[in-house]
């Protein structure tokens, strides 16, 4: 895997991944930014999001879950010093179909964090990360 990162000015980044997209990347106003993007930190913690949202749908989707809809609403806590790693992160997913069985979903959470997804197991070494679900009927 291969990136890119350009100083733009002050503490705005522009990023480059491999496959060709374009991020920016700012400070808030008080950290010398502009605001113009997201702080690599919240850029993190949603590609976290991104990685076991993708385990989860594929497990449903595998299991013949009738997925309709999903998102994760994150909670996270940082050290107060510096390294300000994550020291809690709660990820809430709620899972919108038709006839979904909750023991298939939570089944589909456990596996991602414990096994497939490589961001949240990494962030694993320094936060303490919970998970909870709800499903909605989309009947």
């Amino acid at each position: 895997m291969k990136a890119r990162l350009k100083w733009v000015d002050g503490v705005c980044f522009m990023g480059e991944t491999g496959s060709g997209h374009a991020v920016v990347m700012d400070g808030a106003p008080e950290g010398g930014g502009r605001n113009l993007g997201p702080r690599p930190m919240e850029l993190l913690l949603l590609g976290t999001a991104g990685c076991t949202s993708y385990d989860v749908i594929n497990i449903l989707k595998k299991s013949r879950q009738d997925v309709r809809d999903c998102w994760v609403e994150m909670d996270a806590e940082r050290a107060e010093v510096d390294p300000k790693v994550f020291t809690r992160i709660h990820f809430h997913f709620v899972v919108v179909g038709r006839e979904l069985k909750p023991e298939v979903v939570e089944r589909a959470i456990k596996l991602s964090a414990e096994k497939y997804c490589s961001a949240s197991i990494m962030l694993g070494k320094t936060a303490d990360i919970t998970h909870d679900f709800e499903i909605r009927s989309d009947d």
